[in-house]
């Protein structure tokens, strides 16, 4: 068994808003892009180190999900991965992270 998946209240709402704001317009692609991008985490279960290391923040890393970027830590030494926040490509300013 791989590593756990734990998601910050922050990619929780994250991933809220931009199921939301798709929906506007389209709300079944809202929930194909919702599950899309809870899927392609689960790849960090059996490969924790997969996305590239995020500059300036030691320990965090980013996951590519067209055209949203998926930001996470790894603890290996817990065995698993938190997943702290979704963010949108086009978006200009860089995300916070908490911790």
């Amino acid at each position: 068994m791989g590593c756990k998946i734990i998601f910050a209240p922050e990619a929780i709402v994250d991933l809220a808003e931009a199921v939301r704001h798709i929906a506007k317009d389209d709300p079944e692609t809202a929930r194909r892009v919702g599950h899309a991008l809870i899927e392609r985490v689960t790849i960090l279960e059996n490969f924790p180190l997969l996305g590239a290391p995020f500059p300036n923040r030691p320990g965090i890393r980013k996951l590519v999900s067209r055209p949203y970027l998926i930001f996470y830590r790894p603890r290996l030494e817990a065995q698993c991965v938190d997943i702290l926040r979704y963010w949108h490509g086009a978006r200009e300013e860089q995300p916070e992270f908490v911790g």
